[in-house]
């Protein structure tokens, strides 16, 4: 008997020990080229995860933003006068935040690729946007960091924004 048919009985007899077999050759390449198919597919699917928590994370850090912006303003409105310096966290990727004289939506960012323009209730939006003649008022995002002060004079009705 030959060395291939010695090797044909082992196989039979101790289930594929022949190692020069190139059907089972075949299969192990098959078997490795999907796994790291697999494995590459799996990654992928990890980075793009992680993109959108982050992405989310930005987004709710704009919509916490909002939300402390408004009850600072009316807390500030409800009493009868006073300044408060604050301090509020944005994403860096946020430029600035502008306040601009339209009565639906006074409050952008910059740049507004992906947040919409929201409003804020309760500001003297005319007396923020044309002290200096700016329109839009905008208050810069200094490492993640956007300061400014709400004031309101007594006898006034709303808060203006200063800087």
């Amino acid at each position: 008997m030959n060395k291939r048919g010695t090797c044909a009985l082992t196989s039979r007899i101790r289930k594929n020990i022949c190692p020069t077999s190139k059907r089972a050759q075949m299969k192990m390449s098959f078997g490795m080229i999907f796994s790291i198919f697999l494995i590459v597919i799996f990654l992928t699917f990890a980075i793009y995860a992680i993109i959108k928590f982050i992405n989310m994370q930005h987004l709710i850090q704009i919509e916490l933003f909002k939300d402390n912006l408004q009850a600072d303003i009316n807390q500030m409105w409800q009493s009868q006068y006073g300044s408060q310096p604050k301090e509020y966290y944005l994403p860096n990727k946020i430029n600035a935040v502008c306040f601009l004289d339209d009565d639906y939506q006074n409050l952008i960012f910059e740049p507004d690729t992906l947040i919409e323009r929201d409003n804020i209730d309760n500001i003297n939006i005319t007396f923020i946007t044309s002290e200096g003649e700016e329109d839009p008022f905008c208050i810069p995002n200094i490492e993640g960091k956007v300061k400014m002060t709400l004031v309101k004079d007594y006898g006034e009705t709303l808060v203006k924004i200063t800087q």
